[in-house]
């Protein structure tokens, strides 16, 4: 009972430790972020921090990680009422809501510039986020497929042009800080085009809205 409770303290501490550094990096970028302010926010010493994380690389790796693990509450298989059209619209929306958020879009600026500097970081935000995400809406395409509903070539490479089509006409506005957050009708709409727009390409006229 003391080591479950010894592990769940540990844990809590390092998520407290991660809130704080996203805190730090998204205010002082990679560069300028030190361990040594993290410690000083957490109120307690560098020392705590490295029994937890070697280095700030290797800090901000776990970070990186951590911001891809609101997958599984998009990419749910769809319960049993479920039409085709009804699961690629939720799936779109539940990611545009995700992804084109001020918040993550701050995330996704940070984690970019320090993928020049660091391709490891890069690679670890793209094996945890998109090739992950990728591959959760193909295994979804997948027993499309297998129900007849769709007709595909490769899932996977469908799963990837479905992403596309859900957020290509507003994640270049909003990565650029062009437009603001959208509205939950922009939301649906879009989501409704691109369900639509990929079960015209893809769909059996059965499944066709």
């Amino acid at each position: 009972m003391q080591l479950a409770k010894t592990r769940l303290d540990r844990d809590a501490r390092r998520e407290l430790i991660l809130d704080v550094a996203q805190g730090v990096f998204l205010e002082e970028g990679f560069a300028n972020a030190s361990m040594s302010v993290i410690a000083a926010r957490l109120g307690g010493s560098k020392g705590t921090l490295y029994n937890y994380f070697k280095s700030k690389d290797d800090l901000f790796n776990a970070y990186v990680e951590r911001r891809c693990l609101w997958q599984d509450e998009i990419f749910a298989m769809p319960s049993g009422d479920e039409t085709p059209d009804e699961t690629l619209r939720r799936i779109a929306a539940a990611y545009l809501r995700r992804v084109l958020t001020d918040f993550n879009l701050k995330n996704f600026r940070l984690i970019s510039a320090e993928a020049e500097r660091s391709p490891e970081i890069g690679r670890t935000f793209y094996d945890a986020g998109p090739r992950k995400g990728g591959e959760r809406v193909a295994e979804l395409l997948a027993g499309m497929q297998a129900d007849g509903h769709l007709d595909l070539d490769d899932p996977l490479e469908a799963a990837h042009q479905f992403l596309g089509l859900a957020q290509n006409r507003y994640f270049k506005a909003r990565l650029c800080n062009a437009i603001p957050e959208l509205t939950e009708k922009q939301i649906e709409d879009e989501a409704k085009l691109a369900a639509n727009t990929f079960l015209r390409a893809f769909g059996r006229r059965s499944s066709l809205p």
